[in-house]
C-alpha cells in the first residue's frame, strides 16, 4: 500500500517538475538553457546526502542493537544513495561541459563528491565480498558511519576552498524569480518521494531475501 502511494506521488511530482522546468521557469540569463539541469542536480545531491544520513543512523543503531532490520535499512539506503550520487555526478558533468568547457575538473566540490561516491561503492563491496553476512554487516556499518563524515565536507567545500563551482544559490538568494524557487522546491519533493519509494521497495525485497535464507537454514537443519 505504501509503495503504491509513493509511486503515485512520485509520478505526479515528476510530471509537475518536468512541466515547470521546460514550460514555466524562465531561462537563466548567464548560463542559458543548460541551467535547467540545476533543478534536478540539486535535489539529487540533497537526497544523496539524505540517503547516506539514513545509512549513518541505521549503522549506528545496528552496531548498538545488532538488529537485522537496521542493517537492512542501512544497506537499502546505501544502494539508493549510490544511484542518486551517480546521477548527481553525471548531471554535474552535463552542466560543466558547456559552462567550463570540460566534462570534469578536479575542483573541491566535484572531488569530494567523487570521494563520497567511492566510499559508498566500497560500502557495497564490503557487504558483497565479506566472508559472512554478519561480518559484512559489521564492517559495512563502520564504513557507513565513517563515510558520512564526507557529507558535510562536500556541502561546505565551496566555502572551505576556492572553487569554480557556483555558490549555494538556495542560501545566497541566487533564485531571484519565484518560479525558480517553486520549480526547485517541487523537484526536491519529487526526488525525496522517489528516494522513499526506492527505499521502501529495497527494504521489502531484502526482508524477503532474509526470510528465504531463514527458511533454507531451517530446511537444512531438519
Amino acid at each position: 500500500m505504501l509503495s503504491r502511494i509513493l509511486l503515485a506521488l512520485s509520478l505526479v511530482l515528476l510530471v509537475t517538475s518536468l512541466a515547470l522546468i521546460f514550460f514555466v521557469v524562465p531561462t537563466e540569463r548567464t548560463m542559458g538553457v543548460v541551467q535547467r539541469i540545476f533543478y534536478w542536480h540539486v535535489p539529487l545531491a540533497w537526497n544523496s546526502f539524505l540517503a547516506f544520513f539514513v545509512v549513518f543512523i541505521a549503522s549506528v543503531a545496528y552496531l548498538w542493537k545488532r538488529t537485522k532490520n537496521w542493517d537492512i535499512l542501512a544497506s537499502a539506503s546505501a544502494e539508493v544513495g549510490v544511484v542518486f550520487t551517480t546521477l548527481f555526478l553525471i548531471s554535474g558533468s552535463i552542466w560543466a561541459k558547456p559552462i567550463w568547457g570540460v566534462w570534469w575538473t578536479w575542483e573541491p566540490r566535484l572531488t569530494t563528491a567523487l570521494v563520497l561516491w567511492l566510499i559508498y561503492i566500497a560500502y557495497l563491496l564490503v557487504r558483497a565480498y565479506a566472508s559472512s553476512s554478519e561480518r559484512g554487516a559489521r564492517f559495512a556499518a563502520v564504513v557507513g558511519i565513517v563515510g558520512f563524515l564526507d557529507v558535510p565536507i562536500v556541502f561546505l567545500s565551496i566555502t572551505l576552498w576556492r572553487t569554480q563551482h557556483p555558490s549555494a544559490v538556495i542560501f545566497t538568494g541566487g533564485l531571484a524569480d519565484p518560479r525558480m524557487i517553486l520549480t526547485l522546491v517541487v523537484s526536491i519533493f519529487t526526488f525525496t518521494a522517489l528516494y522513499a519509494l526506492l527505499l521502501v521497495q529495497r527494504v521489502a525485497f531484502k526482508k524477503g531475501e532474509e526470510d528465504l535464507r531463514r527458511l533454507k537454514r531451517l530446511a537444512e537443519s531438519e
